[in-house]
């Protein structure tokens, strides 16, 4: 399973949260798993902090997630952005791996 957080800030007050999960052997397409504003996002914040899960700002790809419900896939005029997405987390998670060898 790999998770992805994306966030869009507002001075020091977090705005909003989408999280994104993709089971890669099991799912056709990345899903919302996860979305809020105000304290919820903090809340989903916190959690991928704990979890040390890759928390990334990119405003654009955040509104487009925000128009999600939690549990829809992301739709195929998003897999692109997405997919460079995970493909940075993939690289980031066994860099992670390797330092701990």
């Amino acid at each position: 399973m790999v998770w992805v957080l994306m966030s869009q800030f507002k001075s020091k007050y977090v705005k909003g949260a989408v999280a994104i999960g993709y089971k890669v052997d099991q799912e056709p397409a990345p899903k919302i798993i996860a979305k809020g504003q105000g304290e919820l996002a903090k809340k989903i914040i916190n959690i991928a902090i704990e979890n040390n899960i890759l928390i990334q700002e990119d405003p654009l790809l955040f509104e487009s997630l925000c128009r999600l419900e939690v549990g829809d896939e992301i739709p195929a005029k998003l897999y692109h952005v997405v997919a460079e997405l995970l493909a940075y987390v993939y690289k980031v998670n066994k860099k992670k791996k390797r330092s701990y060898i």
